[in-house]
């Protein structure tokens, strides 16, 4: 299965097309405001309002064999625990292996943030290049996770 994190996710009609290319089962979950697809394959999950309603509803089904697309650290930390694979809305990939650096890296940004108020960013835009790494780091783990399941 694929799970998907849809509160701002840019690619969910990709992680659609792909789903839909393996037979695979795809739950979008959010707090709302998502139009459902028609596609018999994709099951739009709303969770009630609340922090990380929809990361804890994703975490406790996720396991091996199932990818997590989502761009939330603390949830792929969660989720890899698990055993299920994770993909972020740019084509990054985290695993075991990585996560723990990146998670370290989140937290001192976050610091950094707090510590001077004109350190305010928001990162470079979403473009077609992200989209497609998104595209071809999906199908891999998906592939992936099948071999492994």
């Amino acid at each position: 299965m694929i799970y998907v994190d849809a509160d701002a996710c840019p690619v969910k009609a990709e992680a659609e097309r792909v789903a839909s290319r393996h037979g695979l089962r795809l739950f979008i979950v959010s707090n709302g405001g998502l139009r459902p697809s028609p596609n018999p394959l994709v099951e739009t999950v709303i969770v009630p309002d609340g922090p990380d309603v929809a990361d804890m509803w994703i975490a406790d089904r996720a396991g091996p064999g199932d990818v997590v697309v989502t761009g939330d650290l603390p949830l792929a930390a969660r989720v890899i625990e698990g055993g299920a694979r994770v993909v972020k809305h740019n084509g990054e990939t985290l695993n075991d292996r990585n996560i723990g650096p990146a998670l370290a890296s989140r937290d001192l940004m976050a610091d950094l943030r707090s510590a001077d108020p004109f350190r305010q960013g928001g990162g470079k835009a979403f473009g077609k290049a992200d989209r497609s790494r998104f595209l071809d780091a999906l199908e891999r783990e998906v592939r992936a996770a099948a071999r492994n399941a």
